[in-house]
């Protein structure tokens, strides 16, 4: 349990996540699981910013990621771990790894071929499929842009 959210949000590290999320969760670290961000240390630097306050934010790419995965899971550290898109996210579950887990659409916003499901979130076809994807390898997933909004469930993502 000490990994407290995962969360899928293509801004990564913001205000909803450090504010919303950080205020109700108090994690001591943050985990961004993205592959391209994991190779760009000007990059993480901005990222780290904006937590500020000395908690601990770590880049990973999902193969590594998937590798820690049962290790921080056993930790007692309060932990948010964050991928840029839903993707990144069904890759790191892949072999039934975050079963029973809950996965929170965050943030995914407008672009061509996506439609709209709430204010923060657009998905596409292929969106749509990862996320059956997603609840076929044990996630729970829904949709939340904050912890005191409503939680939109898998009907709802599913939605044109």
């Amino acid at each position: 349990m000490p990994i407290l959210l995962f969360r899928v949000d293509e801004r990564l590290i913001h205000g909803q996540v450090v504010i919303g999320w950080g205020n109700e969760l108090r994690p001591e670290r943050y985990l961004v699981v993205d592959d391209e961000l994991s190779g760009s240390d000007w990059e993480q630097e901005l990222y780290r910013l904006a937590v500020g306050d000395g908690t601990e934010v770590s880049f990973l790419t999902v193969e590594r990621a998937r590798q820690e995965l049962l290790q921080w899971t056993a930790s007692e550290e309060r932990t948010l771990l964050l991928t840029r898109n839903i993707d990144s996210m069904l890759r790191l579950a892949r072999d039934r790894a975050l079963e029973g887990r809950a996965v929170n659409l965050g943030g995914i916003h407008h672009a061509e071929d996506r439609t709209r499901v709430r204010s923060y979130l657009y998905l596409d076809e292929a969106d749509r499929e990862r996320v059956r994807a997603l609840e076929a390898e044990g996630a729970h997933v829904s949709g939340r842009d904050l912890p005191g909004s409503l939680k939109v469930g898998l009907e709802d993502l599913q939605e044109e």
